[in-house]
């Protein structure tokens, strides 16, 4: 019998390399994982993020749950499976934006350490730019727009980070932020100290 696998002809050799588009785009790609819970603000966060880059010149795009779950994840659900295949699926999605010379901004909830350290492995650990949203669940509750806690707590939401699911804080992030002590624009300057050094295009 005939592996189905020898019928798949990697291309890869012939195709431009992610350093020719970087070239192309002036930047260094790199994969930004906004992870916190929900209601921390890493939504406004990655569009301020992605704006000041914008207006820098840098190419981006933005990938958060609504865009993802509707799409390419719809048919997943919110299992302790279904929240790891989702990062799974994620993570390929930015490593090929990645080497097409993108920078990604990704605002995800991730609410493991396995789950973020798989993303890692997919992306690779230089790649892989984390910042944590520290804000506190009863801040997050307080800002709750679209109710989904207060469902959560009354039992109509199940799996719920925070409520009845955990959320394990990362241990060493690139960047942590406390959007319930600063403003959202002191947030993004005191990411983009540390992330403008990374995706600086340098001729080498």
């Amino acid at each position: 019998m005939i592996s189905k696998n020898k019928n798949i002809h990697p291309i890869f050799d012939n195709i431009l390399k992610r350093v020719d588009k970087e070239k192309l785009l002036n930047q260094r790609s790199i994969v930004v994982w906004i992870t916190g819970l929900s209601g921390s603000g890493k939504t406004t966060i990655a569009k301020n993020l992605e704006l000041e880059l914008h207006k820098a010149g840098y190419l981006t795009k933005l990938l958060d749950g609504d865009n993802v779950r509707t799409g390419i994840n719809n048919n997943l659900k919110f299992t302790v499976e279904d929240r790891k295949e989702n990062i799974r699926r994620i993570a390929e999605v930015s490593k090929l934006f990645m080497q097409g010379g993108v920078i990604l901004i990704n605002c995800f909830i991730s609410p493991t350490k396995e789950i973020r350290e798989q993303a890692k492995e997919i992306i690779g650990h230089k790649d892989f730019f984390e910042i944590f949203v520290n804000t506190p669940l009863e801040v997050c509750e307080q800002r709750d727009e679209k109710g989904l806690y207060a469902k959560a707590r009354a039992g109509l939401i199940k799996n719920f980070t925070g409520i009845d699911s955990p959320y394990e804080n990362p241990e060493n992030p690139d960047v942590e932020i406390k959007t319930s002590e600063v403003s959202i624009d002191e947030c993004v300057k005191k990411i983009l100290d540390k992330l403008l050094l990374r995706i600086e295009y340098k001729n080498d």
